[in-house]
């Protein structure tokens, strides 16, 4: 039985590449010592192979708190103070001039952030 250089999962016969972990076969040449793996336990993920699966680093994601951003919708989203806390300046303005989107868009954005996670990111 073969199993993946680089995870340790089991192979199928003749596989191009890992189920698990995406890499490529290495092509085992007769004349080439093999390195022995011993068999370990292996699970995949619930979540299916690790290369479909993406995750954004942390300093190009902006945490901002959901609590404040509604108290903020709710009492000032007419003049778009939330959108400024979320650091949407272009929309912020809108909703400024706008007087929230005539009060729809104000009304949605309630909406929407009460259902949003806490904390979520931008």
């Amino acid at each position: 039985m073969n199993v993946c250089s680089h995870c340790g999962a089991p192979l199928e016969e003749n596989a191009p590449s890992c189920a698990y972990c995406g890499m490529p076969v290495e092509q085992i040449r007769p004349s080439q010592d093999r390195a022995v793996y011993a068999p370990q336990a292996y699970e995949p993920s619930e979540y299916g192979p690790a290369q479909n699966r993406y995750t954004p680093s942390a300093p190009y994601r902006r945490e901002k708190n959901k609590w404040i951003a509604f108290l903020l919708c709710l009492f000032f989203g007419t003049i778009g103070v939330h959108k400024f806390y979320e650091e949407r300046f272009g929309m912020g303005i809108l909703y400024l001039l706008t007087g929230g989107l005539f009060g729809i868009g104000w009304f949605v954005d309630l909406i929407i952030l009460l259902f949003k996670p806490n904390p979520y990111y931008l």
